[in-house]
């Protein structure tokens, strides 16, 4: 249940003129933690809102003072963040369009279950958050504020802001760290739009992206005549990104040639364009970023030490989606608003089962595959409201993998094969499928490991693999 409104629980007022059963309802809503109160009339409702800020209203709609459509237009008047329910006794057309056009978030007929209720206010709970998170956004483009690109309020993205903001003023090199679809780029972004170079260049590259020749030229330019296509002088990276920064992606699949002459540039700050006998000096500074464990590529002799200690002079992890569930509800709402303005679409609400879902999913994607599900469900939404029936099969139908109890026994015992399997189905993921580095890592050779793949297919067709949550 999601009775939270920010940091706060979500606060209710119940106004009926029955007693009996504005206690009833007043109470479940407590029960399901929300701060719910309950008055009789609408004049009692009035004076109560006077004193205290309310995020939802839920009226019927005969009052014995005021009708409870004029409590909601007079709400609507007095706080522009409060959200009105009306319950109404007539489930006509006519009452739905007189509740909506007096202001009414929404409208339930009696009688009423709390079930019922419950749906109404979760999904009244979820437009007031995604409401507030877009006064927020706009507030932060109007400050021009870059540090709120990256959303989140847990204390693991609190620590990384705090980092930005700490290391943006000064020159010195840095290196992000974490899971592909983080966000690192972001907080590169951010670095150099907080930073005095703000007004300078931000070139990115993705060093894996390349071959080592076409790289280099790209990072440090050539000259005319130094290669076949070298048709005329071109500066490289460096030297284009001037007295701003030099976003140097995926730095960890660099290879090995090409991190030599790296280091040699990072030490003397000049580069030499392919070709050309003469050095030129760049003034831009670096921050780097990988998803890969350097230390562990060090060890295996894939990465420079010495190159490893000149990046990593300010380092900032950035954790994974699925360690800060509270960021990816804001993360959510988030990525339903700037879809729907991109697209002219009206705005939908994400249900509260669906929400659960998304919570319970571990990402490997991290952000990034947050953000293609939900185009994905928008693209293909058949209502208002996304609910657990959009969600992609992989995430709707995703189970757990078994956590460990307090004696360190898991709670699901495999059997040594399927133990096999999972763990080379992990170090694949690890080393984003690079049969090779997975065969080294496994020590076996890439026969026995396409050999041992090729049961784990068999099995799983054969219904005798482990479950879905291991694929």
């Amino acid at each position: 249940m999601h009775a939270y409104s920010g940091d706060v629980l979500t606060s209710l007022l119940v106004v009926d003129h029955d007693l009996e059963f504005a206690d009833l309802v007043r109470d479940g809503l407590r029960d399901r933690n929300y701060a719910a109160e309950a008055v009789q009339s609408a004049t009692a409702a009035l004076a109560y809102l006077e004193r205290n800020p309310v995020d939802i209203v839920v009226a019927h709609i005969h009052l014995r003072d005021v009708s409870g459509l004029e409590l909601v237009a007079r709400l609507r008047d007095r706080q522009q963040e409060t959200l009105g329910i009306v319950i109404t006794s007539q489930g006509s057309l006519e009452t739905a369009v007189d509740a909506i056009r007096a202001g009414a978030y929404d409208f339930i007929c009696k009688p009423v279950t709390l079930a019922v209720l419950e749906v109404a206010v979760e999904r009244a709970v979820a437009h007031l958050a995604l409401r507030r998170e877009v006064s927020r956004l706009r507030v932060a483009v109007a400050a021009g504020n870059p540090i709120d690109t990256i959303l989140g309020g847990s204390p693991e993205i609190c620590a990384v802001t705090a980092m930005i903001r700490r290391v943006a003023e000064s020159p010195t090199t840095v290196l992000v760290t974490g899971e592909s679809g983080t966000g690192k780029e972001l907080v590169a972004r951010a670095i150099h739009d907080l930073s005095e170079r703000r007004h300078e260049p931000f070139v990115a590259i993705n060093c894996g992206a390349l071959p080592p020749a076409l790289l280099e030229s790209e990072l440090f330019g050539h000259v005319r005549g130094a290669f076949t296509d070298a048709r005329q002088n071109r500066h490289g990276l460096f030297v284009q990104a001037g007295n701003g920064t030099l976003f140097l992606d995926e730095i960890g699949e660099m290879p090995i040639e090409m991190q030599v002459k790296l280091l040699r540039v990072l030490q003397e700050r000049k580069v030499r364009p392919i070709g050309s006998d003469a050095e030129v000096t760049f003034g831009a500074r670096l921050v780097a970023a990988t998803n890969r464990d350097l230390q562990t590529a060090i060890t295996e002799q894939r990465f420079r030490e010495d190159l490893y200690h000149r990046i990593n002079v300010v380092p900032i992890h950035v954790p994974p989606l699925r360690s800060r569930p509270g960021d990816l509800r804001i993360l959510a709402r988030h990525f339903i608003q700037q879809i729907c303005a991109r697209s002219g679409k009206p705005l939908v609400t994400l249900a509260e089962d669906a929400m659960r879902k998304l919570v319970a999913y571990d990402w490997p994607g991290n952000v990034r595959e947050l953000q293609n599900c939900i185009e994905r469900m928008l693209a293909l939404r058949e209502s208002t409201v996304l609910t657990e029936q959009d969600l992609p099969p992989t995430i709707r139908d995703y189970t757990a993998r078994p956590t460990m109890t307090a004696t360190g026994r898991p709670d699901e015992l495999l059997t040594l094969d399927a133990l096999e399997r999972r763990y080379i189905r992990q170090v694949l993921e690890l080393t984003q499928n690079n049969k090779t580095d997975a065969a080294r890592i496994l020590g076996i050779d890439r026969r026995s490991l396409y050999r041992r793949l090729q049961d784990d297919s068999t099995a799983t067709t054969s219904g005798g693999g482990s479950s879905s949550a291991d694929n």
